[in-house]
C-alpha cells in the first residue's frame, strides 16, 4: 500500500530517479529557466526551493550541504553566490511553473516552464 507515501516514481528505481531529479534541479539552478513537463516541474520545485533556502544562510556547513545534494561545483557556486543572495529578502516562492499550450510531440504530455521569479 502507498499510504503515506508522497513523491512521483517517474517509472525508475530510487537511484535512477533521485539522479534524474538531481540533474534536473541542477540544469534549472544553471539555466535559471526550463521548459519540461508539468509532472516534472512539479516535483522539482520543492527540492529548489528548500536549496535556495539553504544557500540564504551563506554559512560553511549550508555550502557543504549544497555540495553534498548536488554533485556539481559550478551549479553550487551559482546557487550560493548569486541566487542565495538574490532571495534573501523573500521568505519563500522562488520559483514560478507557468503552463505553456503546447504540448510534446511524442506523448501528449503538458508542458510547463520553470523559472526564478
Amino acid at each position: 500500500m502507498r499510504h503515506r507515501k508522497t513523491g512521483r516514481k517517474f517509472h525508475r528505481l530510487a537511484g535512477p530517479r533521485r539522479a534524474f531529479i538531481r540533474n534536473l534541479a541542477s540544469e534549472l539552478i544553471r539555466r535559471e529557466k526550463i521548459e519540461t513537463t508539468e509532472t516534472r516541474a512539479k516535483a522539482i520545485r520543492p527540492i529548489v526551493e528548500r536549496l535556495v533556502s539553504i544557500a540564504k544562510k551563506q554559512t560553511l556547513a549550508s555550502h557543504r550541504l549544497l555540495l553534498s545534494r548536488i554533485h556539481n561545483r559550478q551549479v553550487v557556486k551559482k546557487l550560493y553566490d548569486e541566487l542565495g543572495p538574490r532571495y534573501t529578502k523573500r521568505p519563500g516562492g522562488y520559483l514560478r511553473i507557468s503552463k505553456l499550450s503546447k504540448s510534446r510531440n511524442r506523448d501528449g504530455s503538458r508542458l510547463a516552464r520553470v523559472e526564478f521569479v
